[in-house]
């Protein structure tokens, strides 16, 4: 078998088989392939996957008010499953196909969701949501703002694309509760707000 066995662990497979089922926003691709277990015998699988490209987000965050700008839209998932259908999340959007990198969509979403100029940025890390369903891997970020000067726009995302999004400015330790409480927060947005009580708790105290 062809392997990515490799010194992560990784067990050999070998596709059989791709078709792909649907393509629009996303796209939905069948996949047969056969694996080599861990007791040594192969092992025939089909899997659905669906893509619709990678992603960046931040967590901007004003260090003196100890507030946070997050976003809020309609996400209708969520929504036909009788949840809120409006989500809280930290600013984020799909990489664009023409090679622009995770950082510069970051600063670019910043600006058209919630009209903020981002100067310094900090990594998290690259982080996949769902590996067993979904190719999405989201570079996360965070960005110390002061809001006075770097909220240069009223956001709100392209209403060409259809966005109607809210900005929220929120104090932090309202955030942290949310976490805490562990509702209506999605989960990169939860990551985000963990990662910044660990690098800064100072400004949860």
């Amino acid at each position: 078998m062809s392997a990515p066995d490799d010194a992560s662990g990784a067990r050999p497979y070998r596709i059989l088989s791709r078709e792909t089922m649907w393509k629009g926003f996303c796209s939905l691709e069948r996949v047969t392939f056969a694996t080599r277990r861990r007791d040594g015998r192969d092992h025939t699988q089909t899997f659905e996957i669906e893509n619709h490209g990678w992603a960046a987000a931040v967590l901007a965050y004003d260090p003196a008010r100890r507030e946070a700008v997050l976003v809020r839209q309609l996400r209708l998932p969520q929504a036909l499953q009788g949840d809120d259908p409006l989500s809280l999340e930290v600013v984020a959007g799909l990489l664009d196909g023409d090679g622009e990198g995770p950082e510069a969509t970051a600063r670019r979403e910043a600006m058209e969701e919630a009209g903020l100029d981002l100067g310094r940025i900090e990594a998290i890390g690259a982080f996949r949501p769902s590996p067993g369903l979904v190719g999405e891997k989201v570079w996360l970020y965070l960005a110390e703002v002061d809001l006075a000067a770097a909220r240069v726009g009223d956001g709100g995302g392209l209403a060409h694309e259809g966005e109607d999004i809210e900005v929220v400015v929120i104090a932090l330790s309202d955030l942290a509760a949310l976490v805490d409480r562990g509702e209506g927060l999605d989960l990169k947005t939860a990551h985000a707000v963990q990662t910044l009580r660990v690098r800064r708790p100072e400004l949860f105290a």
